[in-house]
């Protein structure tokens, strides 16, 4: 059972979900809004389906969640589940102030508080931007790897995602197997977004051990989808990157 926070902290004038809609809506740019629409793939059957801009950029969200990093639990989860794209990105940046700044025990209330309401968590910049920094820091630091197993065989795109970027936690502290054991279990994904994640996680572990890297892509090369290994291989030399791609 997760403990929503409906008290406001001594000294902080009280915050609603209703005060960041109000913000965020202040900054929309509708022609924006049509341009990130058609980048986010919303049309029908495509994977962002249904989702609605407001055309508010990274930074403006950021600095509203900055301002709201102390909004009740109960009020990010209304962001979290509206349709505007923006608020629920702005939701979770809240959620990552929050685990940033908190004890110990916030910290936990925030990992379980994200993991309970990731159906909000349903684009890959709102994936990208926050799940390393909540789940994948949450997970190296307890040494639990099961989650990311079971996340990993998610019938959600969203949620295997989640998976895969959270290990960028685990290769920033020198640790690349949790990246290694993933990638290999998700070289048969049918999904695009989820080979161009992969790739991104390894070619992150391979900038800080590029042997590592090449022993990975010696023993799966000859299954691995083209647009995983591309990623991957970014950074190799280019004799490497027209060596690999050749096998």
């Amino acid at each position: 059972m997760i403990r929503i926070i409906t008290r406001q902290p001594s000294g902080i004038s009280f915050m609603t979900s209703f005060d960041v809609k109000k913000e965020l809506k202040a900054l929309a740019k509708p022609d924006k809004a049509k341009v990130l629409a058609g980048f986010f793939k919303t049309g029908s059957g495509q994977y962002g389906a249904g989702d609605k801009f407001l055309g508010i950029t990274v930074p403006e969200q950021r600095q509203i969640a900055r301002k709201y990093s102390q909004l009740p639990l109960g009020d990010v989860a209304m962001l979290l589940a509206s349709h505007w794209h923006e608020e629920r990105l702005t939701a979770a940046l809240i959620l990552v102030e929050k685990f940033q700044s908190g004890e110990e025990k916030d910290k936990r209330e925030i990992f379980q508080f994200y993991l309970a309401h990731s159906k909000g968590i349903n684009n890959w910049d709102l994936v990208d931007l926050t799940a390393d920094k909540i789940v994948g820091a949450w997970l190296s630091q307890k040494g639990q790897l099961l989650l990311l197993d079971k996340l990993a065989r998610s019938a959600n795109l969203w949620e295997r995602r989640i998976a895969v970027i959270a290990t960028f936690a685990f290769i920033k502290q020198g640790d690349f197997g949790p990246t290694f054991k993933l990638a290999e279990k998700l070289l048969d994904d049918p999904h695009d977004l989820i080979h161009k994640a992969v790739g991104w996680m390894l070619r992150e572990a391979g900038k800080r051990d590029e042997a590592a890297l090449r022993k990975f892509l010696d023993a799966h090369v000859g299954q691995m989808p083209r647009t995983i290994l591309r990623y991957a291989i970014e950074k190799l030399p280019l004799s490497l990157r027209q060596q690999y791609l050749k096998k």
